[in-house]
């Protein structure tokens, strides 16, 4: 099998998913072009002319249907040579596309491919596909769709994580958020998009006393997912502080073999997908972060940095309690709970903070892990390449 590089690998800042939103006037292609742009302008014609482009999205309807990737290809004026694939699955969906296009690499099929994902949740709002699958009840009660959040609650009475844990996850979140925006080596792959050149949904003001004093907000779904939910109840924990911000944002990476050109930046180690209890939920991320540390031979205090999706408050939670891992080196420059959630594009904005931050502390080692509703999850281990 043939070894696989990221050559670089860029991101949108983060935009509120509001018509006012910093990134709200800008079609999800439009998004995806202004990334192609500067790989472009960063790493020369190789990302002008791909073999293929590998788009994850989740809402693909309205603003987002009609084959988005081949609407990008088409957009940003790609050659027609190159092949153009939509993918769907659900939160993972972008590091699903890079793990596609890792494969294509290194089975010898493709040399050069961009892959990342899109969400303009500003214009393709959350559910808004309006899918059968969110109201079937001709499913056993533990396969019907439960939404992520309610998961959420879920998981934390499953687990025995405490509101305390979700506060105290929450506010380091922001506060390494806000700190990481005055940290220039943390953004080098963040590209100024439109008119946004910073992170919009942050909470600067959060404290503590903040976060104790805010409700709980998603109890009521108990009532409406009851049949899903198979009877059972549990107290509701998670506030609009420890769920990730809805957003509009995209990330994209070009990866093919050492021959493209500029020295690349990483050499992929290993990657791994992972289904999981659709009733756990949210837990398949930590089944796919499992199977890649064993497919690499590796533990996980032997990554000097990791981007750990923070699909609400309990999962961080649950990671930062369940592993042997030193919190220093986890999500360094902030997480989803305080910059948002764009839901194709999240695993392709993390492996390019990834990259930033490995940069940033000389590291080695590198590891993204993404999870999802209904039992998704995704995770990827780099080699950073030292370029100096």
């Amino acid at each position: 099998m043939t070894d696989v590089y990221i050559h670089d690998a860029v991101r949108t800042p983060r935009g509120k998913a509001r018509p006012d939103g910093g990134l709200a006037k800008l079609s999800p292609q439009e998004l995806v072009r202004q990334q192609i742009v500067a790989l472009r302008a960063r790493s020369g014609d190789a990302a002008a002319a791909p073999d293929a482009l590998l788009l994850g999205c989740v809402t693909q309807s309205g603003t987002q249907g009609g084959h988005i990737a081949l609407v990008v290809k088409l957009h940003a004026g790609l050659p027609h040579e190159t092949a153009a694939h939509s993918i769907n699955n659900y939160c993972a969906s972008g590091l699903s596309a890079i793990g596609q296009a890792i494969a294509k690499v290194a089975s010898g099929e493709m040399n050069s491919i961009l892959a990342g994902g899109v969400e303009s949740m500003s214009s393709a709002p959350f559910l808004g596909d309006r899918a059968s699958f969110y109201t079937a009840a001709d499913l056993p009660p533990h396969a019907r769709f439960v939404p992520p959040v309610l998961g959420a609650d879920r998981l934390a009475h499953a687990e025995g994580i405490a509101r305390a844990d979700l506060d105290a996850v929450a506010l380091l979140s922001q506060q390494r958020a806000v700190a990481a925006e005055d940290r220039p080596a943390l953004q080098r792959s963040r590209i100024d998009t439109g008119t946004l050149s910073r992170e919009e949904c942050l909470r600067p003001r959060t404290s503590a006393e903040t976060l104790a004093g805010t409700p709980p907000a998603f109890g009521d779904l108990q009532d409406q997912y009851a049949a899903a939910l198979g009877g059972e109840r549990f107290a509701p924990l998670h506030s609009i502080a420890h769920a990730p911000p809805i957003c509009d944002g995209a990330g994209l990476a070009l990866l093919g073999t050492d021959r493209l050109g500029d020295a690349p930046r990483a050499r992929v180690v290993a990657f791994a997908e992972c289904g999981g209890d659709p009733a756990a939920s949210l837990t398949a991320g930590f089944a796919a972060m499992d199977k890649v540390l064993a497919r690499a031979g590796l533990t996980i205090d032997a990554m000097d940095r990791i981007e750990f999706m923070e699909a609400f408050a309990v999962t961080i939670a649950k990671f930062l309690r369940d592993y042997d891992v030193d919190p220093m080196r986890v999500n360094v420059g902030g997480g989803h709970l305080a910059k948002g959630h764009p839901m194709g594009a999240s695993g392709a904005i993390l492996t390019s903070a990834l990259l930033d931050a490995l940069d940033a502390c000389d590291g080695r080692l590198g590891l993204v892990v993404v999870t999802g509703a209904m039992g998704v999850g995704a995770a990827l281990i780099v080699e950073r390449i030292d370029r100096s």
